[in-house]
């Protein structure tokens, strides 16, 4: 721990900024690896052959009921829902509000299956690989900023035990706690528990240096999706809940990544923002804003940008 302590102040110099970074590792791991985590899983599983029994059930019922009152023409085929043909009549009446119910509630049972049955392979994969989906992006993050630079390193995840069925033993024990006191957690070897942060502060250096200073030209109101901008711009809008800013003309920009007609950075603050606002960044239209002169003679691009190219 002091030893990352030491790194973080090298890169940053910011105790609290540091301590929030540092804990994002553990956070992420204790957010997925609850006490019920088995238990929410094994839901997901039931659930659905609930569902799936309950829809069986709604079929045939339909099917048997349907049947007793067709009644066949020689062009016709006519379906009378006031009476059964049946003797004895059926105990429990079947009507037309009967009917649409039981078509209502087929449709949920359906439902449940598809959306609860998605959920139990999102979490099997999940389970299976010992990682997160946001755990899976900073493995990508990491794996890009190695070959950016041609570093003669290799990253590896340190949670990542190397065997679905290791991974799969971490979560589904006998006891029905998982591995793990929500700060600890067993770890691959050749790696130790703040191998994650320690790259991702890594990649928060990086993103420093590969951001682009940008000067607004145009002022931007901060709408979602700017008609007033190009309809390329406004049909190409980001589909994230990451806000947009609003720019003013003259203001500055650190772009750190973006897309074709979109960027995303953070506004360079000065002495009259209001004490208590650390940062404003979020989306940006890419033509409100152009390269400052300092920072056109180089060739970095935004975090992202060379991907889409």
């Amino acid at each position: 721990m002091p030893c990352l302590l030491v790194l973080a102040s090298s890169l940053w110099g910011g105790n609290r900024k540091i301590l929030r970074i540092a804990c994002t590792s553990n956070i992420v791991k204790s957010a997925k690896r609850t006490r019920h985590h088995g238990h929410i899983t094994a839901e997901s599983v039931t659930a659905p052959l609930g569902c799936i029994h309950a829809a069986f059930i709604f079929v045939m019922t339909m099917y048997t009921q349907l049947y007793n009152r067709l009644s066949f023409g020689w062009n016709t085929v006519k379906i009378d829902m006031s009476a059964a043909r049946r003797d004895p009549l059926p105990i429990i009446p079947f009507g037309l509000a009967a009917f649409a119910a039981t078509l209502f509630a087929l449709g949920l049972a359906l439902g449940t299956t598809i959306a609860v049955g998605m959920l139990f392979f999102i979490q099997m994969k999940i389970i299976l690989r010992n990682k997160t989906s946001i755990e899976s992006w900073i493995e990508e993050k990491a794996k890009d900023r190695i070959q950016y630079y041609q570093l003669d390193e290799v990253f590896v995840f340190p949670y990542d035990m190397g065997s679905r069925w290791k991974n799969f033993k971490q979560v589904f024990t006998w006891s029905g706690v998982p591995e793990g006191d929500g700060l600890e957690w067993p770890v691959r070897e050749g790696c130790h528990q703040y191998s994650l942060t320690i790259e991702q502060l890594k990649q928060k250096a990086d993103k420093r240096v590969r951001s682009v200073r940008y000067k607004v030209v145009e002022d931007y109101s901060g709408a979602c999706c700017p008609l007033s901008k190009g309809i390329k711009t406004f049909f190409t809008s980001p589909c994230t809940e990451e806000p947009r800013i609003r720019l003013q003309k003259g203001e500055f920009i650190l772009a750190t990544r973006g897309l074709r007609y979109w960027l995303y950075g953070d506004k360079i603050l000065d002495d009259s923002i209001i004490e208590g606002v650390s940062r404003i960044r979020g989306w940006f239209p890419r033509n409100c804003v152009e390269k400052c002169p300092c920072d056109a003679e180089t060739d970095q691009a935004p975090e992202g940008e060379k991907k889409n190219r």
